[in-house]
């Protein structure tokens, strides 16, 4: 199980990190991503990290602005999301595969974030 928090809303330029905690064990053989949706679009991916952190991937409307990072013994991962823009507010879902997987497999509730302009 999946839960994130963090969310919120804020001004255009503000800064927010999201939390996403994993219940079960063998969390650190699992890869960790960030994903979100915006009202009348499709979910797009934001951010990934590799199971044991040394290893990140974001898409290009969110490179240099977000970071990604995870605490294996806490079972936590997280985003730190700064110079946020409008079009950044979406619900944002945190997802996770195993390392044996190619598609993430378990996926939390997720977290408004909504920015202002």
């Amino acid at each position: 199980q999946l839960v994130e928090s963090g969310g919120g809303s804020v001004q255009a330029g503000d800064s927010l990190r999201l939390s996403c905690v994993a219940s079960g064990p063998h969390f650190n053989r699992y890869w960790m991503g960030w994903f979100r949706q915006a009202p009348g679009k499709y979910r797009e991916w934001v951010a990934s990290i590799s199971d044991s952190g040394s290893s990140t991937s974001y898409s290009d409307s969110v490179e240099v602005r977000f970071t990604i990072s995870r605490d294996n013994a806490k079972n936590t991962v997280y985003l730190q999301m700064t110079s946020l823009k409008p079009e950044d507010t979406a619900v944002y879902y945190c997802a996770a595969r195993s390392i044996l997987s190619t598609e993430y497999e378990n996926w939390g509730q997720g977290t408004q974030v909504t920015v202002s302009s």
